[in-house]
């Protein structure tokens, strides 16, 4: 999960949107990017990636439009747990963060 933070206010351009919702579809294309979009309250937006490092979020982020050209000027990247019905919403994984499985 990226959490994008620190918008510029007021200063987004039909080209930078236009180039980024085509990066994001690229994305979404290819399975990197599962979910995204901005909150409600106009201060953030956040992204759901399916990568196997943060790494890679990494690089899928800094090619990103929004975050090379500094809209975004931060963000913050979680690793979590997918909890659903495969893997009985992980009931017999341990929440301890020592005992976490990439």
């Amino acid at each position: 999960l990226v959490i994008l933070k620190d918008k510029r206010k007021g200063e987004l351009s039909n080209d930078l949107l236009t180039n980024h919702v085509t990066y994001l579809k690229g994305l979404s294309q290819q399975g990197s990017l599962k979910l995204c979009g901005p909150f409600v309250d106009d201060d953030g937006a956040f992204m759901v990636f399916q990568s196997k490092s943060v790494e890679g979020v990494e690089v899928l982020l800094n090619n990103d439009p929004f975050v090379y050209e500094k809209y975004y000027q931060s963000y913050e990247i979680k690793e979590f747990l997918e909890a659903n019905d495969e893997n009985n919403w992980l009931v017999k994984i341990p929440q301890t963060k020592g005992n976490l499985i990439d």
